[in-house]
Order: structure tokens, then C-alpha cells, then sequence
């Protein structure tokens, strides 16, 4: 395992990485009823009946046009697009109305920070949405780096968006790990060079199979990573198999 450039730092000497980058929804934040709010406001100005929130859940990493797919399945799929405007506006009116962190989220990150480890948000959600919530949250101040889907040319799976965080925080790529409970998050971070943490907690089809993503750790709460032993350690290409905190 190759050595870490530059002085030893508090994250160093703790067992923590020296960066952490996470997704936001369905990683920090249970974001999925805001996303209800709006799918629902959407239906009933089309005068149809609410949807029940675990028709939604599984798509929320997926993004606004899965959403506006699953709330309105008769609409063509050439048309899905053309509600996404509408979506975004509603959901705006929505945000943080509804939503929370998952528990355990707040003392992880805590852990973190005692720690001296700097993290981040790494998201495909519009910047200026995920920059709206922030606040609400209680993180405007503490999160280092704020990088959404518009904020690059490239989005995930893309490594662009991890590669731009890791530079804006000061630390080299395998210097960080990225947690997502997305494929995409996980493709993203082995392109990147990043270990990475395949949240459990988030959103996920039931035909998705997060062991054949092949991240480098399995955890099935955020309280699994308040130690630092559980965090992987891997630099460089992924392993072939994941292990669950736990086992780490």
C-alpha cells in the first residue's frame, strides 16, 4: 500500500480517513418524502390519487426523471423529460420540509470531524438545491466541498465530480473514501481511485444487487462507520469482493 504524501494528521493518527465524500440522498439524508410531497402535489393537479411512499423510495437515487416515471407509468417515456422542470420547481417548495438525516448520520459525522477528517458532499442532485438544504440541515459550515450534478461537465458515474472534491479539499484521491448506496456511486469512486462504502441504509431496486457493485465495504447503518477500524483501507483498484463493516 502505497504511503501518504505530506505530514501526519489528526485523522492519520485516529484510524479515520483524512477525507470523506458522501452522496446525499439516500446516504446523509432520508430525502425520499420531499420527494413524495412533490410527486404527489404533481398527481393531484392532474386530479390522481396520492402514491404510497414505498412506490418511490427505491428510486430516489435515480434521479427526477425515474421519479416522474414511477409517479406517472402511463405517460410515454419520450414525455417523462419534459416533466422534470416541473418536478424540480415543486420539489424546491418541498425541500426539507419533509426530510431528516438517517440516524446515525449526525454522530458519524461528528466522529469525523473530532477526528480532523474532512468531509463532503458528492451529489447528482442540481447544486443549488443541495446547496439550499444545507443550511436546514446544519451543515453549510461543516461539510468542506458541496459538488452537485451541474456543477461539472460530467456527473456520476462519471470520477470528474469525486476527482474535483478531493482537489478542493487538499488531498489526493486515495486519501479518500466515497460512501454511496448507488451503483453509480461506486463505479464513480473505483474510477476516481477512491476506496469506497456501499451505504445499505439508502435507496435500492429490488433487483439491484449491491454486492456485484463491488465496493470495498458493505455497512448497514451509518453507526457502523463511528469506528475507525471499519473504514476501508484499500488505496488504489478496488478488491474483488466487498466485506460488511462488521467483518472489516
Amino acid at each position: 500500500m502505497p504511503g501518504r504524501a505530506g505530514p501526519v494528521t489528526a485523522a492519520d493518527a485516529s484510524g479515520f480517513p483524512r477525507g470523506a465524500l458522501f452522496d446525499l440522498d439516500g446516504t446523509l439524508l432520508d430525502s425520499a418524502p420531499d420527494m413524495l410531497a412533490t410527486v404527489n402535489r404533481m398527481r393531484g393537479d392532474r386530479g390522481l390519487p396520492p402514491m404510497p411512499l414505498a412506490g418511490l423510495r427505491p428510486r430516489v437515487s435515480r434521479g427526477a426523471r425515474a421519479m416522474a416515471a414511477a409517479a406517472f407509468p402511463d405517460i410515454a417515456p419520450e414525455r417523462i423529460p419534459d416533466l422534470v422542470p416541473e418536478f424540480l420547481d415543486v420539489y424546491r417548495q418541498e425541500l426539507g420540509r419533509h426530510s431528516a438525516p438517517f440516524d446515525g448520520v449526525e454522530a458519524m459525522l461528528a466522529a469525523l470531524e473530532t477526528a480532523g477528517c474532512r468531509w463532503g458532499i458528492v451529489t447528482n442532485k442540481p447544486e443549488y438545491l443541495a446547496r439550499e438544504i444545507l443550511p436546514q440541515l446544519g451543515w453549510a459550515s461543516r461539510c468542506a466541498v458541496l459538488v452537485g450534478g451541474d456543477t461539472l461537465a460530467e456527473r456520476k458515474p462519471h470520477p470528474l465530480p469525486l476527482l474535483h472534491a478531493a482537489d478542493k479539499i487538499g488531498l489526493a484521491p486515495a486519501d479518500c473514501v466515497y460512501v454511496g448506496d448507488d451503483e453509480r456511486d461506486i463505479a464513480a469512486a473505483r474510477a476516481a481511485g477512491m476506496a469506497s462504502v456501499v451505504a445499505l441504509w439508502g435507496y435500492r431496486l429490488r433487483e439491484d444487487d449491491p454486492v456485484a457493485w463491488r465496493g470495498d465495504l458493505m455497512a448497514e447503518s451509518p453507526t457502523d462507520l463511528l469506528a475507525p477500524a471499519c473504514w476501508p483501507r484499500l488505496r488504489g483498484p478496488a478488491r474483488s469482493g466487498a466485506v460488511t463493516a462488521r467483518q472489516a
